[in-house]
């Protein structure tokens, strides 16, 4: 996921930048209004944590110009500003959410967490992409740097499951329960032979690897250049 940070003051938004990257998401920065609306306006941005009061425009013009140029991004307006009216006007300007400064950060990660879901069903996910490896939900197909590789409907749902959560350990009892809807260990190798096989297919002819056992946790999905869980 990434988002996009519009705040002017250079603690808070080192404080926002920080606590959303350490929390998986990939985050830019604007400092003023202006730049704000330019790098939203690419409209690659999943939601938007917007400083109402900036220099050069403030938040609620800068929202006002998107949602007037077509761009639905969600937006969680930040403000020292917490009355009544200034809320309605934050969310009549195209704001989804408004919180008050000061906040904590546990409560604005809730706010983009819920938004975030809001605009999965409005604009639901229909292509998965880790690295150069790229699963259609609508045409059930995979591919890899634009090389078909055949998988079978099993490891489909194993690899869109590991997709899903790239850069995250999935542990066994994870894949049991959601891939193969199974509430318990049957104490069967049916989960690494399924890996086995799909990493014979995604990876044994490419030079970067892409699915990793993690020993002693279960499995990890992750880009090349990504860190080790």
């Amino acid at each position: 996921m990434k988002l996009l940070v519009v705040e002017d003051d250079h603690e808070t938004a080192l404080y926002l930048v920080k606590g959303l990257s350490e929390s998986g998401y990939t985050v830019d920065r604007a400092g003023d209004g202006r730049e704000g609306l330019f790098l939203a306006s690419s409209g690659s941005y999943d939601a938007i944590v917007l400083d109402r009061m900036l220099p050069s425009m403030d938040g609620l013009a800068m929202l006002g110009a998107l949602r007037a140029a077509g761009i639905s991004t969600p937006a969680l307006i930040l403000s020292a500003l917490g009355t009544v009216d200034d809320r309605v006007k934050g969310l009549r300007a195209g704001g989804d959410d408004y919180l008050v400064k000061p906040f904590a950060f546990s409560e604005l990660l809730a706010r983009l967490e819920a938004l975030l879901r809001r605009g999965a069903v409005t604009a639901p996910t229909t292509k998965l992409r880790v690295a150069d490896l790229e699963l259609d939900l609508l045409t059930r197909t995979v591919r890899r740097r634009d090389k078909p590789i055949e998988v079978l409907p099993r490891e489909f749902r194993l690899l869109e499951y590991l997709m899903r959560n790239a850069g995250h350990v999935v542990t066994r009892t994870m894949l049991l329960e959601h891939v193969w809807d199974y509430h318990f260990d049957p104490q069967t190798n049916v989960i690494d032979v399924h890996v086995s096989r799909l990493r014979q297919k995604i990876d044994k002819s490419f030079d970067s690897p892409l699915l990793h056992t993690v020993r002693g946790a279960g499995y990890c999905l992750r880009a090349p250049d990504s860190s080790a869980p």
